[in-house]
């Protein structure tokens, strides 16, 4: 059978994450390559009362279609996830609820971009979000980052040279993958330049709240004076992936035109699982389960960062993130972390290589490490696998 496919699809290839996973499914690979949240942390207990109520007060109304917008009580919830990074300006007409924020990022593309449109964003960058917009045949300039994120020089530069740019795409608070915060100082800065040059900003924030020590930093929407950043939100990390909500947080013309594409799209997210997260919020402190998550978290980063100091070679930089989920790795050029990849498999260890996070390619002597997912035992034992690995490959070159 021969189909004739769109020439789209060219340009859509498998992610490297979700290849990567599949081949970490055994129990016996200890793997720091997925995003993933510890599912021991995961409140399956009270989910079970929740899902029961929920069947007792709204059983009818959660079987059935909703609106495209979303369960309105539970954007009125959103709201206060909204204020706890400093974004205090908004109602209800502000939010739409997405099917997880990778969703959010999918309809960005479909609203913006043209081919050969030209997509600013930090380098290394989300890999979700590089797949999600390759699709429509942006053209991707990479902007310097350092230890404060973006740097707002390099943006400026990038803005003048480039016609037709669409908006500039930042993770902000703990990157996927580098574990990096951009500084208040930059997120300023930012604004003011997408204020100047008249583009959009696309603030995708799914670990803000995940900050170990210290005040939260206001998010980029924050400092919005004119509707031009569009802020993604998510369940998945504060609460739980499965159930696949997240949110747009936007300009009520800018919503507008994602409820359209949302429509065209899935009609609505699951009323089931709203309602079930409006639910939870309304019974059981949320603050105080953020807290046990980050507590562990700490937990884990502190006890990776601290057997990797002990047991990794000389000549690796790490990074030391405030919170999030992950950390990054830049090995000595010569060592190519792609061909690490296979050798650690071996070893019964994974991580995700860091070439896959630049748009255009290179930096292959890089590599990202997740350490949420992982009990303290494996994580040292991982570890000492790995140091074994890098070893090795500084000896053979």
């Amino acid at each position: 059978m021969s189909l004739s496919f769109s020439k789209r699809m060219d340009n859509i290839k498998a992610s490297e994450i979700r290849e990567m996973l599949k081949l970490t499914q055994k129990p016996e690979v200890i793997s720091f390559a997925g995003g993933l949240p510890a599912p021991e942390l995961f409140p399956v207990e009270e989910m079970k009362k929740t899902l029961a109520k929920v069947m007792e007060e709204y059983g009818r109304v959660a079987l059935q279609y909703g609106p495209t917008e979303g369960f309105e009580p539970l954007r009125v919830k959103i709201l206060d996830r909204m204020a706890k990074v400093k974004v205090n300006n908004l109602t209800t007409d502000n939010i739409l609820i997405t099917s997880g924020s990778q969703q959010g990022l999918d309809f960005m593309a479909k609203a913006f971009i043209d081919p050969g449109d030209v997509i600013l964003c930090e380098s290394p960058t989300y890999l979700g979000a590089i797949n999600a917009f390759k699709a429509y045949e942006p053209r991707f300039v990479e902007i310097e980052t350092d230890d404060d994120g973006m740097i707002i020089e390099d943006l400026e530069r990038a803005l003048k040279e480039n016609e037709n740019v669409k908006f500039i795409y930042v993770n902000p608070d703990f990157q996927n993958p580098s574990g990096r915060t951009m500084s208040i100082e930059r997120r300023k800065g930012l604004v003011q330049l997408a204020n100047k040059y008249n583009v959009a900003i696309v603030e995708d924030n799914p670990y803000g709240e995940l900050r170990f020590e210290g005040e939260i930093y206001p998010a980029i929407k924050h400092y919005d004076t004119e509707g031009r950043v569009i802020f993604l939100g998510t369940f998945s990390k504060v609460f739980s992936p499965g159930v696949r909500l997240g949110w747009i947080a936007a300009d009520k013309e800018v919503l507008h035109k994602f409820v359209l594409i949302k429509q065209g799209a899935d009609l609505q997210s699951s009323t089931l699982d709203q309602i079930a997260v409006y639910k939870f919020l309304e019974d059981y402190d949320i603050e105080a389960h953020i807290e046990k998550i980050k507590k562990v978290y700490k937990r884990r980063k502190d006890l990776m960062l601290n057997t990797i100091k002990e047991e990794f070679p000389e000549g690796i930089k790490v990074t030391n993130p405030d919170g999030g989920l992950f950390t990054w790795v830049v090995l000595p050029e010569h060592i190519n972390a792609r061909e690490l990849a296979m050798k650690a498999l071996e070893k019964n260890v994974a991580f995700v290589p860091g070439g896959s996070f630049f748009p255009n390619g290179g930096h292959e002597n890089t590599f990202r490490v997740n350490y949420s997912n992982m009990q303290e035992d494996r994580i040292v034992e991982g570890v000492k696998r790995l140091a074994e690995v890098l070893k090795e490959a500084l000896k053979e070159a």
